[in-house]
């Protein structure tokens, strides 16, 4: 069986027997998750750069120190490692984080306990997967200058750039995807705020 195939549990495995490029392969299946939870609480390229590199830091240290025992449930672990990292980050720098807020986002949910209860961890996660259902019904053009602006962060001259169209189109399709998020949210009665 092809390393790339592998599940986490037996990349984890690997990895403490060993096998250095299954770390890649666990690093590489889960980046865009890890990175998007990351850059979502921070806002900071760089600073999300560091927390992404500190996070496998402690996790090539905790699994070559054999203090591993998540039994196969390598991601939510990792997640874990993540928002510890961010938690530790604000504190250190003693100051809230610069967002904007937005439908997605309420300041509130930043005012609250930094370990969220498991509620409204659940409703967190929920919101976070009713969007993504939402935005998937979003036609292709308008989807992917959505993705790539909010969750990729790529300013309208990069995703101009990368789709091949003028600004103005991209930035047309990203007010006709928020638009159209906007009457599916309002339809629904679906209130994004936890």
């Amino acid at each position: 069986m092809a390393t790339i195939q592998l599940p986490d549990a037996l990349l984890v495995k690997n990895f403490i027997a060993g096998d250095e490029s299954a770390l890649a392969v666990l690093i590489t299946r889960h980046q865009s998750k890890i990175y998007g939870f990351i850059y979502s609480k921070i806002a900071d390229r760089d600073l999300a750069d560091d927390v992404f590199q500190d996070t496998f830091i402690k996790v090539i240290n905790t699994l070559k120190s054999n203090s591993y025992n998540e039994e196969g449930k390598f991601l939510p672990w990792v997640m874990r490692i993540a928002h510890n990292l961010i938690v530790d980050q604000f504190r250190k720098n003693k100051k809230m984080p610069l967002l904007r807020e937005t439908e997605e986002f309420s300041i509130f949910s930043i005012l609250s306990d930094n370990e969220p209860n498991i509620e409204a961890k659940i409703i967190s996660e929920l919101i976070e997967k009713d969007l993504q259902k939402l935005i998937k019904e979003l036609p292709e053009d308008q989807k992917e200058v959505l993705v790539m602006r909010i969750y990729q962060d790529m300013s309208f001259k990069e995703i101009s750039e990368a789709t091949g169209v003028s600004i103005n189109t991209a930035l047309g399709r990203m007010r006709y995807a928020l638009m159209n998020l906007r009457k599916v949210i309002e339809k629904n009665n679906i209130i994004l705020t936890n």
